[in-house]
């Protein structure tokens, strides 16, 4: 069994792997050309996959990629293959739930406001500006692993929680509702922070848009740390000029990076980190983790973790 490991990973990892079974055929390339050149006999990635990759392949028969989103892969041809495909999702939700809450009490009490203007003139507008989270509602937008533990989060805050999610989800204790994204507009306009924790599909790209902001309470909070193409920008902006919402934290955005004349870099109830929500020492070491689970169950036919329905795109 060939696996072709495109990922940086220690040598501890690396063995973590090959402890599974002597029957294991590990390469690491060490660039894209020898990637090229492994990937023709190759059962098994682990790391990085593309399309020139997909396309030298003869005997691949699964994917597993270390990121938890998967919207970048899904080519036409790779989607009709039947390549089992895997990710690290309901692995990443831990710190992208932190970086969810930095991005709320930044706004909430106005960290983001004091480092950008570095005067003590603000206090008083700060003070007037701030709210407290108790008995406030949290809106979750994809109760996956992401939305889940930002779910979780908010238990220290004493606030009720509601979510929607395309999927028959069952919701923890900690969850007071969960609904079908038909009940998407009720949410909208119960919720006090509305925080993304949805994948990027064909459902979901530019999702909230003129429409939706026009349905948020008009001190409603904005947390996006998921993708970044779900929030129609130029709608964001018209939203936060006009005061239909409170203010926008942002760990993704629209474009990639924002462009630098971008109107979001300087509102005052903006505060944006570049895509940063996924950093952690120890990410890598949950997601070999995850691989080597889901390596002992493909070696005895069990079903794998963390599967990608890829035509639904999660």
């Amino acid at each position: 069994m060939k696996i072709l490991i495109n990922s940086e990973i220690t040598s501890e990892q690396k063995q973590q792997i090959e402890s599974i079974s002597d029957t294991l055929n590990i390469v690491t390339p060490k660039n894209a050309t020898e990637a090229l050149e492994e990937i023709v006999d190759t059962d098994i990635v682990f790391g990085g996959f593309n399309r020139t990759l997909f396309e030298k392949t003869t005997k691949l028969k699964w994917v597993q990629v270390w990121a938890a989103g998967v919207d970048g892969i899904l080519f036409p041809d790779f989607v009709e293959s039947d390549i089992v495909l895997t990710s690290a999702k309901g692995y990443v939700g831990t710190h992208l739930a932190d970086q969810a809450w930095a991005l709320i009490l930044g706004l909430l009490r106005g960290i983001g406001r004091s480092v950008r203007e570095r005067t003590w003139d603000n206090k008083m507008s700060i003070r007037l500006a701030a709210w407290e989270l108790g008995e406030r509602t949290l809106g979750i937008v994809g109760l996956g692993g992401t939305g889940i533990e930002v779910a979780r989060r908010a238990q220290g805050f004493e606030m009720c929680v509601i979510a929607v999610d395309p999927e028959s989800v069952d919701a923890p204790t900690f969850v007071h509702e969960v609904w079908k994204m038909d009940r998407l507009d009720d949410l909208l306009s119960q919720s006090d922070i509305v925080c993304i924790c949805a994948p990027l599909t064909p459902e979901t790209e530019c999702m909230f848009n003129d429409d939706v902001f026009g349905k948020m309470k008009s001190h409603a909070l904005l947390i996006n740390v998921t993708r970044g193409k779900i929030v129609d920008g130029p709608a964001l902006i018209r939203a936060l000029d006009e005061g239909q919402i409170g203010g926008a934290g942002l760990d993704v955005t629209p474009v990639e990076p924002l462009p630098d004349d971008n109107p979001l870099w300087d509102m005052p109830n903006v505060i944006i980190t570049p895509h940063v929500a996924g950093g952690s020492p120890i990410r890598m070491d949950r997601t070999v983790s995850l691989f080597c689970d889901n390596l002992e169950r493909f070696l005895v036919g069990k079903p794998l973790l963390s599967v990608i329905d890829k035509r639904k795109g999660y």
